[in-house]
């Protein structure tokens, strides 16, 4: 049973999830090993925006600002996330190995399938969004919520995770936010219209995006969440999780990536 380090759950500020997240990356690159998982909240309400993603022209920096929400950008694709009472994973580990395909799509089901199964042992009926109805083409929206990828998981019809990955020198990053709750005002509010009318976002965004309270109790907590993922990913791949923490390189990288690159465009912008 191949072996897997777990960075047990905690709260960050948002500048540093992102730094840890790519310190592990690099140093999984650099040292080659060991694979690791990693459960997370913020500590403040944030958004993170995709690599590739124009801040000032899809984010409402004067908004974030007055409401002091972060912005910060992710080492990975994809669009915005707004990050507030959701639960956030990532996995790094070598790609193209007996458990991982060489194709990020495949990559995204192996992994895919696992968090499935962890929200049906929670009692929620999670499917991927291959196996349900097809995202719309076209959209202009920066939320990455308002419309599912290939392998993203929906529940009845609506997306309640979104994911996004990195690959380089033979390692692949990939972390999602699954939503504990979900607020399509505070989303709209963070992000620009482009013309669209924001009613008509925030009524499209609660016929696309659902959360997990929407369909169990607050009593199930985030450490519930927790435990029935990684017993989902432990048994899926058949792995043993061992806890540990970032090592004295994975430290010393993140404190360098913080000074250098992880900055609050909200406060650049």
């Amino acid at each position: 049973m191949a072996a897997w380090r777990l960075v047990p759950f905690h709260r960050y500020p948002p500048r540093e999830n992102m730094a840890i997240d790519e310190a592990i990356f690099k140093e999984v690159q650099r040292s080659g090993g060991p694979p690791t998982i990693r459960l997370y909240g913020w500590l403040t309400p944030a958004v993170s925006i995709g690599y590739f993603q124009h801040v000032d022209r899809e984010i409402d920096l004067p908004a974030c600002r007055k409401g002091g929400v972060t912005v910060v950008r992710r080492p990975t694709g994809g669009k915005a996330v707004y990050h507030d009472d959701d639960l956030t994973y990532a996995v790094i580990a070598r790609e193209n190995t007996s458990l991982f395909p060489p194709t990020i799509l495949e990559t995204y089901q192996v992994i895919s399938r696992c968090l499935v199964r962890g929200l049906h042992d929670l009692g929620l009926e999670a499917i991927l969004s291959a196996e349900g109805r097809a995202p719309r083409k076209g959209s202009l929206d920066a939320s990455c919520f308002f419309a599912p990828s290939l392998h993203e998981l929906l529940v009845k019809g609506r997306k309640i995770c979104g994911s996004a990955q990195m690959r380089s020198r033979g390692v692949f990053l990939q972390h999602g936010s699954l939503l504990m709750s979900f607020d399509p005002e505070k989303t709209c509010g963070v992000t620009l219209s482009h013309g669209e009318p924001r009613a008509r976002r925030m009524q499209a965004l609660q016929e696309k995006v659902t959360s997990l309270y929407e369909h169990l109790p607050r009593s199930v907590t985030k450490e519930d969440v927790c435990k029935s993922l990684l017993g989902a990913f432990q048994d899926g791949w058949e792995v043993a999780f061992a806890e540990g923490a970032l090592t004295p390189e994975e430290e010393t990288l993140k404190d360098h990536l913080l000074e250098t690159k992880y900055h609050d465009l909200a406060q650049e912008g």
